[in-house]
């Protein structure tokens, strides 16, 4: 049923940057393959927004070399930590949530997550089924399972209780609330990004206070959003959702800075340490980066949409770029405004174009912003944040170099 335990290792440690500790996985796997017993490997998922990324599948795609292995994936939507919000990385409290906010978003999770993983070998559960059940008694014994001053071991905790800045109680309960999912679904191993460390450290040790076999972890690099220099992220609009149309997603892709083209091809496109030695060979010859970042961008665009939707999203690309044309099936937005004149910023929220006002203000000032009449594409670009566009006929916005939207008020 199961590969050797080198096999299984030799895949398990490619492109993983921590295996804490290896020496407990080589024994857990090798008592998988002795009783024919797959192990349960568990990925947690806080859903505070609806949209995953290609930073996020880049630990999807180790869950599914996980169960090509044959080992069992166990893929917790965290609606109920999603509410108190996980507090890496962060130097201020972050906003609470709802838990219809999060069941919400967590619904959207399951349809994209099947972009990558094998849904007929996956167990799905929702971490509100236990952690909305346990009452106040509960909570002291688990509280009790870890001092103050471990949580504080951590960087950003550390940090800001050394500045000043608050740090709520609910903040440090949440990696007790993360570790005792491990203890609910008996994990064997734990998956996450590097950023995730501690968390999954701190699964170990409250299995262990809980009587169970303490889990190994596993850490994978966090991806960089295409401005090179932030993780990718919506929230800094630097991100290449898993649910983008062919063309945004190869579009997004050629912007990336030349320095992460490798790091796009093992991470995003999935690439083996093989054809990651021939790209690098090519860009000390002095291949063009763009070429490479051309067939980087198909293959990651394949990995989301059919077989081919690559190649025709380079030769639409070229099209767009090269001789200024359109991209096809560009969305029509109907809406019903009192008044046919309206802000420009509004309608490009409005039309989910950017997702923030502070973002459309920062786009027309960069002169990235233009409009035309629909059928003469002769864009006229906007300079002033309270421009008012008549959209009694139909108008094309278009934001950035990739962003179009026709829009009417009927």
């Amino acid at each position: 049923m199961f590969p050797s335990l080198n096999t299984q290792m030799d895949l398990i440690k490619s492109s993983t940057l921590d295996l804490l500790p290896e020496d407990e996985l080589v024994k857990k796997i090798d008592r998988s393959i002795k009783n024919n017993k797959p192990l349960r490997v568990k990925l947690g998922a806080d859903p505070s927004r609806p949209d995953l990324h290609i930073g996020h599948g880049v630990v999807l795609n180790k869950l599914r070399q996980f169960q090509d292995l044959g080992h069992h994936a166990v893929l917790i939507i965290g609606d109920f930590t999603a509410m108190i919000g996980d507090p890496t990385g962060k130097s201020k409290t972050r906003p609470q949530l709802t838990l219809e906010d999060t069941k919400i978003n967590g619904e959207s999770y399951l349809a994209q997550v099947g972009l990558i993983l094998d849904g007929n070998k996956m167990e799905v559960c929702h971490n509100s089924t236990w952690l909305n059940k346990m009452t106040f008694s509960d909570v002291i014994s688990l509280a009790g399972s870890y001092t103050v001053a471990q949580l504080l071991e951590r960087d950003d905790f550390s940090k800001r209780y050394k500045s000043g800045t608050p740090i709520s109680v609910h903040e440090l309960l949440y990696p007790l609330a993360q570790a005792y999912d491990s203890y609910a679904v008996a994990s064997d191993i734990e998956l996450g990004g590097t950023d995730q460390k501690f968390n999954l450290l701190v699964g170990r040790e409250i299995q262990r206070s809980y009587g169970m076999e303490p889990q190994c972890i596993l850490t994978m690099p966090i991806l960089e959003g295409t401005d090179g220099k932030e993780k990718m992220s919506k929230s800094l609009d630097n991100y290449i959702a898993l649910t983008d149309l062919p063309r945004d997603i190869f579009g997004k892709v050629m912007s990336i800075p030349d320095e992460l083209i490798t790091r796009y091809a093992r991470y995003a496109a999935f690439e083996n340490d093989e054809y990651i030695s021939e790209l690098e060979n090519k860009i000390k010859a002095g291949e063009n980066p763009r070429n490479i970042k051309v067939e980087i961008a198909q293959k990651i665009v394949d990995k989301y949409h059919p077989a081919g939707s690559g190649h025709a999203a380079f030769e639409e690309f070229e099209r767009i770029f090269k001789k200024k044309d359109l991209p096809d099936n560009i969305e029509l937005k109907e809406f019903n405004y009192q008044s046919n004149s309206q802000n420009i910023i509004n309608l490009i929220i409005d039309t989910e174009l950017l997702n923030s006002k502070k973002e459309a203000r920062r786009m027309i000032g960069q002169g990235a912003v233009s409009v035309s009449l629909a059928g003469e594409f002769n864009p006229e670009k906007i300079s002033d944040p309270n421009y008012l566009l008549d959209i009694s006929k139909k108008k094309l916005i278009k934001v950035g170099k990739r962003k179009f939207i026709y829009v009417i008020n009927k």
